[in-house]
């Protein structure tokens, strides 16, 4: 007898470790529904893409709340995995990081909702079909929420701190519900929107290398998997040995 085919939701799938999230998820068999602000990109490379995308603004608390519903119809009482990656940097008008001196209070709010309180608000939206599935939530921190980074702004490296505390939170309290909750810290992935620079971090990395999108992706879909069963509240470290 033919397995159900598992479903995972993903914010943030337009580029770098979310789009190869999505690749990797449908070579697996999976369906992907997709969520962001902007329609679907017809140049992504997978099928039945532009049927199973959500257009939210996650900066937007009455749109994030309300479209909870509409993903809802989606789900047919399941969802397997709920991927949080959507995050934001703002830079400044030269493209310098911001930090907590430049960095004004819209900002920060923008920041936070879109890096943070959306991941909650999905979460608990979604709970019954995560726990109907004994699923499994995937929180995208950074490098930067726990050392002070060249590029990355004030207000992300803090929401990035906040969303690992909330990883530890909701594995407390989705536990019960049969959820396991991870989180995954990226360091100085190689995409096509790096920060000039980035390249001199190279020397401080004890494998010498840029991390792949597909080595990240293959990390969350480790931890969206029966492989991983009875880890939950932890959180990997992506970065080749950066953080020692």
């Amino acid at each position: 007898m033919k397995k159900p085919q598992k479903t995972m939701l993903l914010t943030g799938a337009s580029r770098g470790i979310g789009h190869a999230t999505v690749r990797r998820f449908n070579r697996e068999g999976w369906r992907v529904i997709t969520c962001s602000r902007a329609p679907f990109p017809e140049e992504c490379p997978w099928g039945g893409g532009a049927e199973n995308h959500v257009q939210i603004d996650l900066a937007d608390p009455a749109d994030t709340i309300n479209k909870v519903a509409e993903i809802r119809e989606r789900l047919d009482g399941r969802l397997d995995a709920l991927v949080n990656n959507a995050g934001i940097s703002p830079k400044g008008p030269e493209g310098e990081r911001l930090n907590t001196l430049t960095t004004d209070l819209m900002t920060w709010g923008h920041v936070f909702h879109v890096n943070f309180f959306a991941s909650v608000v999905l979460a608990r939206g979604l709970k019954d079909e995560l726990a109907a599935a004994r699923g499994a939530v995937v929180n995208v921190t950074s490098i930067a929420g726990y050392r002070v980074h060249p590029f990355a702004g004030a207000a992300y490296a803090t929401s990035k701190a906040a969303l690992a505390a909330l990883t530890r939170e909701m594995a407390h309290d989705f536990g019960p519900l049969g959820v396991r909750v991870n989180a995954i810290a990226p360091g100085e992935i190689e995409t096509a929107i790096l920060s000039k620079g980035t390249e001199k971090l190279i020397e401080d990395i004890p494998l010498r290398r840029l991390g792949q999108t597909e080595e990240v992706a293959a990390t969350i879909f480790f931890l969206c998997s029966g492989e991983s069963s009875y880890i939950s509240g932890t959180e990997i470290e992506v970065n080749g040995g950066q953080h020692v």
